[in-house]
């Protein structure tokens, strides 16, 4: 009997599929977070890699799990190129038996995240009428060409303002509009003046740095290494390890 349970085959491994940055800060909240999902699933085997700039890269990852079943399980936030194409065509050229996890957003864990962000750096909940009416945020993203990626962006900006009772408005840092500073222009020619940026990126970077500084009162900090946000890494994991079907990519929509 004991052999036998010696022998039976552990979990999937989590590889948790990050961006990578040139930002030191980057790499280091990653693994803080990575730290985070061991404490919580302990004995799950948990894996790092990287689509580009830092290292461990995705396909040596997977290379050095060899055979073995793995869930991958995107650092990203939306539906888009990375999770569509580059993610699944990295995985595909590796001797890993994977599948692709959907990415993180949209989530109401997400909405809940960045709703202790904006708490933190300052935001309060409008404490009259006339204040609920001169408030609102920006939802600060990167950006992506991938109408997918803003659907699922307007879905956790939806989120997010259900939670804070105030409109949420997407705005992004590349590739597609309103930027954060003619979000900001576009609130206050509607009477908004109460303005606070949430921060919608999964660790500090250039992107993030640049959203910040167009914020015209509260910027909040990163999702980063919050303890939502690893469990929502393994929500996904989950998700993905009960399919009956493993399929390439899965789109959040929920």
């Amino acid at each position: 009997m004991d052999s036998q349970l010696s022998h039976r085959p552990g979990p999937p491994a989590l590889v948790v599929v990050a961006h990578g940055s040139r930002d030191p800060r980057a790499l280091a909240t990653v693994r803080a977070l990575l730290d985070r999902v061991r404490a919580l699933r302990p004995g799950l085997p948990v894996h790092l890699g990287h689509i580009e700039l830092n290292e461990p890269l995705l396909p040596d990852t997977l290379t050095a799990l060899g055979e073995r079943e793995a869930v991958l399980v995107p650092l990203l936030l939306s539906r888009g190129y990375h999770v569509k194409r580059d993610i699944p065509e990295m995985a595909a050229g590796a001797p890993a038996r994977s599948r692709l996890a959907a990415p993180l957003g949209p989530h109401p864990l997400l909405a809940d995240t960045l709703h202790t962000r904006l708490t933190e750096a300052g935001w309060r909940p409008p404490a009259t009428e006339a204040e609920r009416r001169a408030s609102a945020v920006i939802l600060a993203a990167a950006g992506s060409r991938d109408p997918d990626s803003a659907t699922d962006t307007g879905r956790t900006a939806a989120l997010l303002a259900a939670r804070l009772g105030v409109p949420v408005l997407p705005a992004y840092a590349s590739a597609a509009t309103p930027t954060v500073a003619a979000a900001v222009r576009s609130l206050r020619a509607r009477g908004r003046h109460r303005i606070a940026v949430a921060s919608y990126f999964t660790a500090p970077g250039r992107f993030a740095t640049e959203c910040a500084k167009a914020a015209p009162d509260i910027a909040a900090d990163p999702l980063g290494a919050h303890p939502l946000m690893a469990e929502l890494l393994l929500h996904r994991y989950d998700e993905a390890t009960t399919r009956a079907t493993p399929e390439p990519a899965l789109a959040a929509t929920h």
